[in-house]
């Protein structure tokens, strides 16, 4: 457990640090892009990318943990074979993207800027061919240079936002030569598309090295069993994914025009105040998954699963109420046109904790190579977003969208629960992840009756909520002599 939560803290610098530093293009988007229509673009566009990489993945990334950990002296031919694979289709797909990318642009609505799809497009595939060498590093367990090279790729990202939405803007005023030849004043939100085609590409060359660590071998056999083992994990894969961001895709469809890309803009900068409970989530898959399959063959296996899943729910209702409690101050961080939206943050927080928690409960099907299960499982949530989306959002916008995920996840973290007791039964400390869970839920509903006239006098008691809430995690489940570095002075007296 605590190699575990070592590995979540390391990932957990590229993974929160680095999202959160992304976080903070939020603000900058909200105040520098001409409308929340724009930001609607942005919104729509990275839903898509998000799901185009679940799909060149093809859930290669978890089959080679399996097969890598399985013979340990094959593991390089079993990176090899995944490299080529992954790389051969990514390959496809980025060309397809630039040949095409006028026909996609089209039927997508975005016929002006074919160019947002080959940008795109190669940047989905350079995504998906890294992450099998990222993956390498967390198999290697040197989460060091995983988050060096996470922190590359935000770092880059954000600076070049910033030279082209603050800094190029500025030089066309005061110096326009300097960069009249390459910078388009008019050309707006296309710089977010060019920032991240930079920075990935950046952060692809620094991962070369990592490509030919192993002897480049190709294994039909081999990826023909990958296959039958990832294949059903791609289904769960893009119905998960879809799950998190088929609203963002639909909502133009239910809500046409350009208030219907406003209010999409509004629930996508809202969303991301909600980011951080994903951040951690994240970070913990980084650990987790390398963690499961290593730890299967021990005895204590079940009950280090169990550990696992119980302080998972503790510090996830931990960030809720940290972020529900000081939303008046989180909400500075995207520009007031958009604060309209901050009723969904509650309960897109709350839809993280349940997609966590079920992505806890998935190591049951990978270990016992059921994954269609999970297949299954993330089709019912997909249906379950579709029906919502199309029922909800003509009525009630975006708050639909919202509420649409949170029962969505909820109904296949239950059902995951269910089947996975049956297969390979795990004793959860139900009673104490109740327990937090039934406190939090009092403590948000009392800070919602706290409104004086003077914010620093709310601040001031909802801080006294989130202390009871720390103050009973330190006296039953996580005592302050087992935290590294303050256990020092216990042990000192």
């Amino acid at each position: 457990m605590k190699k575990l939560a070592k590995e979540t803290a390391i990932y957990g610098v590229s993974s929160i640090l680095g999202k959160f530093l992304n976080w903070l293009l939020v603000p900058l988007y909200t105040y520098v892009l001409e409308s929340s229509a724009e930001y609607g673009i942005v919104t729509n566009l990275y839903a898509w990318t998000a799901l185009l990489l679940v799909i060149l993945t093809y859930g290669m990334e978890t089959g080679f943990f399996r097969f890598a950990n399985k013979n340990k002296d094959d593991a390089g031919r079993v990176y090899s074979t995944t490299l080529i694979a992954v790389g051969f289709t990514s390959l496809i797909f980025a060309v397809l993207c630039v040949f095409f990318s006028s026909e996609i642009g089209s039927a997508i609505g975005y016929t002006q800027h074919p160019e947002y799809i080959s940008m795109l497009g190669i940047v989905v595939a350079m995504d998906a061919f890294g992450s099998i060498p990222f993956a390498y590093l967390r198999y290697k367990n040197r989460p060091i240079k995983f988050a060096g090279l996470k922190l590359l790729m935000i770092f880059s990202n954000i600076f070049f936002n910033l030279f082209f939405l603050i800094i190029c803007p500025w030089l066309a005023l005061k110096a326009p030569s300097l960069i009249d030849w390459f910078y388009n004043p008019n050309y707006g939100v296309g710089y977010v598309f060019v920032a991240n085609l930079l920075s990935t590409t950046l952060v692809t060359l620094a991962l070369i090295p990592e490509v030919f660590v192993v002897k480049f071998t190709f294994d039909k056999v081999l990826l023909k069993k990958m296959l039958q083992y990832s294949l059903p994990l791609l289904v769960l894969g893009v119905a998960g994914i879809m799950n998190q961001t088929l609203d963002k895709i639909l909502f133009p469809f239910l809500m046409p025009g350009k208030a219907g890309a406003a209010e999409l803009g509004i629930y996508g900068a809202t969303s991301k105040i909600a980011m951080v409970m994903l951040m951690f989530t994240q970070a913990f898959r980084y650990a987790y998954e390398p963690f499961i399959f290593a730890q299967h063959k021990d005895k204590n296996s079940l009950e280090a699963y169990a550990d696992a899943m119980k302080f998972f729910v503790i510090f996830s209702l931990l960030i809720f109420l940290g972020m529900v409690l000081y939303l008046d101050i989180f909400k500075y961080i995207i520009q007031h046109d958009y604060w309209a939206g901050l009723n969904v943050v509650p309960i897109v927080l709350f839809s993280f904790i349940f997609q966590g928690i079920f992505f806890n409960l998935s190591l049951w099907y990978k270990l016992t190579d059921k994954t269609m299960y999970g297949a299954w499982f993330s089709i019912l949530g997909t249906v379950i977003i579709v029906i919502g989306n199309i029922i909800l959002v003509p009525l009630f916008s975006y708050t639909g969208s919202a509420w649409s995920a949170f029962v969505c996840y909820l109904v296949i973290m239950l059902v995951s629960y269910y089947f996975g007791q049956k297969h390979m039964p795990i004793k959860y400390d139900l009673k104490t992840i109740g327990l937090y869970t039934g406190i939090t839920i009092v403590l948000y509903v009392i800070s919602l009756f706290i409104e004086t006239p003077y914010k620093i006098v709310n601040v001031g008691l909802k801080t006294i909520l989130l202390i009871s809430f720390l103050t009973l995690l330190v006296k039953r489940d996580f005592p302050l002599r087992v935290i590294p570095i303050v256990n020092r002075i216990f042990k000192s007296k």
